[in-house]
């Protein structure tokens, strides 16, 4: 009997079926990171966003810098596989065709990756960088398996890729460097491991793979080298996923805008690279990509202000987003690594500028005016919102940037312990610690960094356990490993000046920064969690604060200063009453007197009135 078309049809829909099947199971025995946790069985679900009608980067004197830095190769290898697969993989969707590229600037977009035209020939989205030769931690490089075989190439993210916002407001996309990025890298770390996946096991998708990285009509002998490949990077993958999967009941969902980014620069040093998996822990607390301008004059970073030398906090970066380094083997050189150490100081200088005083200001990445295009300012509103901020935030967050008693205040000095320049008129911004008991915020990112403990062999002579300790002594030993190797070694006083003229201090405060708030307009969520959407919630009593909101949409409130947080498909829905998530503290709800200025209650309870007061004028900063 003949096959009839609804026959082969039938018979197709069941072969694919089956397919389906096998590739969910395969997926979760031998996938990448987060193979196992996708959504819907199979599927990563995102955003669709309307297309902008016109797009503009705000003026924050980085005009010529731009370009560079938002490509500029740092080591770092963070997807664990060469440029070269990148561009090659296919998008997780199931399909016997070709699913489109997962290099798709479009595609990259709906993660939150803003796509860069200024550079069509990288292909790449701002903060991913083509670095050089791919290599293991033994300096081994990954080749290409045909002749002449050809060093691959690294792939990684920049400082640009969680560094950089933008929203949307009427049609306009307005771009801010420095910025806090509104990225999911949990989702696009599923994506790249279902590619991965289905790469493999998905029919007809590896030989086209094969093709693209391979050159044309690869051979059977070539094909199965790139096969070993993708399966030694499935392994690994495995063996990632294996852990997040032991300490899945501690972590907490990061979402759009937010990562654990100290847990996972622990877990990338102690746990990977060290290879020692009982050091890897939850991401128990996920914070808001913090703004960074500014942050090279503060005498301490990090949310927690544990962090006080920049070579030491970029490099950490750098490693903790998966650039190479040797802690492991002694005949490949401990603390041997593919940090490009020149780039970051390049970088950080940028950002930086020059020493700020009240007549310069800050002269490197300076923080955004508020927009032409956004409806005006109310100045009458914002008069009266200026004496609300002397009263209730000044104290803590200093004058406004552009006034002459910003600079004259005594919070500008050398570092503690310190009472001599290391050049003539060196002073940083001395930023206030404020302690749990006062401002009541989420304690889990300044709590767990305190409480958590790792293992470190005897032979990298690293004499902490604590985590910020023996992460301050390993990046400070990578350092100084590529200072010495250099021909000839840098010399004692370009150190200095490389590590910006400060010591390695590292410190876990049970508290939390108090900065300055130029430019607090453009950076939401609020709260160091991003448990908050907008400024004037943040300035309502808890109890008036959304208890669950939406991340992920790039629509711009201009009225309340933040993003619109309505339900969006396929965002991410914040549930502030998980820990890690809370948005309690730093709360107006008082009577006024001190007595009543107690568990993260700050001042006395703001009118409606003096709320859109106070947003008015931040929004002049």
């Amino acid at each position: 009997m003949a096959w009839k078309p609804n026959s082969i049809v039938a018979s197709l829909a069941l072969l694919f079926s089956v397919l389906v099947a096998a590739v969910i199971v395969v997926a979760g025995v031998v996938g990448y990171p987060y193979v196992s946790k996708v959504y819907d069985g199979i599927m990563v679900k995102l955003p669709e966003y309307p297309v902008a009608q016109k797009t503009r980067w705000l003026d924050q004197n980085w005009t010529d810098k731009r370009e560079w830095v938002h490509h500029a190769d740092q080591g770092t290898a963070t997807f664990h596989i060469p440029y070269e697969w990148f561009m090659a993989l296919e998008q997780p969707v199931l399909s016997l065709r070709s699913a489109g590229l997962l290099s798709d600037p479009t595609y990259l977009d709906r993660f939150g990756f803003i796509p860069d035209p200024s550079d069509p020939k990288l292909g790449l989205p701002i903060g991913m960088a083509r670095g050089k030769a791919m290599v293991d931690a033994t300096a081994k490089p990954w080749k290409n398996p045909r002749a002449p075989y050809n060093d691959m190439t690294r792939i990684g993210l920049t400082c640009a890729a969680c560094h950089t916002g933008r929203f949307t407001y009427q049609g306009t996309e307005l771009l801010v460097d420095g910025g806090p990025a509104l990225t999911d890298l949990g989702k696009f770390r599923t994506a790249l491991g279902l590619s991965l996946a289905f790469t493999r096991f998905v029919p007809f998708r590896f030989d086209r793979f094969a093709e693209k990285v391979i050159g044309a009509d690869p051979s059977e002998v070539e094909k199965t080298q790139l096969l070993a490949q993708l399966d030694k990077i499935l392994a690994q993958g495995k063996g990632l996923a294996d852990l997040d999967t032991v300490v899945a009941p501690q972590s907490v969902v990061e979402g759009f805008g937010r990562l654990d980014a100290l847990n996972r620069i622990g877990n990338e040093v102690f746990a990977v690279d060290l290879k020692i998996p009982a050091n890897y822990a939850a991401t128990s607390a996920p914070v808001h990509f913090p703004r960074i301008w500014d942050a090279s004059w503060f005498d301490w970073v990090q949310y927690n202000a544990s962090i006080e030398q920049p070579m030491v906090r970029n490099v950490g970066e750098a490693m903790g987003v998966s650039a190479m380094i040797n802690l492991t083997s002694v005949q490949g050189g401990l603390f041997n690594s593919g940090v490009e150490i020149v780039n970051l100081d390049r970088i950080e200088k940028s950002l930086a500028g020059k020493q700020p005083n009240e007549s310069t200001g800050f002269t490197g990445l300076k923080s955004p005016q508020w927009p032409s295009e956004l409806p005006p300012i109310d100045k009458k509103l914002a008069g009266q919102g200026e004496a609300l901020y002397k009263e209730h935030c000044q104290a803590c967050h200093l004058p406004p940037v552009s006034s002459a008693e910003f600079w004259k205040s005594d919070r500008w000095s050398l570092p503690d312990k310190r009472t001599e320049e290391r050049y003539p008129g060196e002073r940083y911004l001395r930023v206030e610690i404020v302690p749990f008991a006062h401002i009541g915020t989420d304690r889990a990112q300044a709590q767990d960094m305190f409480d958590r403990k790792v293992t470190v062999p005897r032979e990298l002579d690293i004499s902490s356990d604590s985590f910020g300790q023996a992460l301050g002594a390993v990046t400070e030993k990578t350092i100084k490993h590529w200072y010495d190797g250099q021909t000839p070694p840098v010399a004692p006083e370009q150190r200095e000046e490389m590590n910006g003229y400060r010591d390695n201090g590292i410190q876990a405060p049970l508290g939390y920064k108090a900065r300055p708030l130029d430019g607090i307009w453009a950076t939401p969520p609020y709260l160091h969690n991003g448990s908050v959407p907008n400024l004037y919630a943040l300035l309502s009593p808890v109890a008036e604060r959304p208890t669950k909101f939406y991340l992920g949409n790039r629509e711009y409130d201009a009225v309340n200063v933040g993003y619109r947080y309505d339900k969006l498909e396929n965002g991410f829905e914040l549930d502030t009453r998980l820990r890690g998530n809370t948005n309690s503290g730093h709360e107006f709800n008082g009577d006024g007197t001190k007595q009543n200025e107690k568990d993260g209650v700050i001042g006395r309870l703001l009118t409606p009135q003096e709320r859109r007061a106070l947003v008015e004028f931040l929004k002049t900063m």
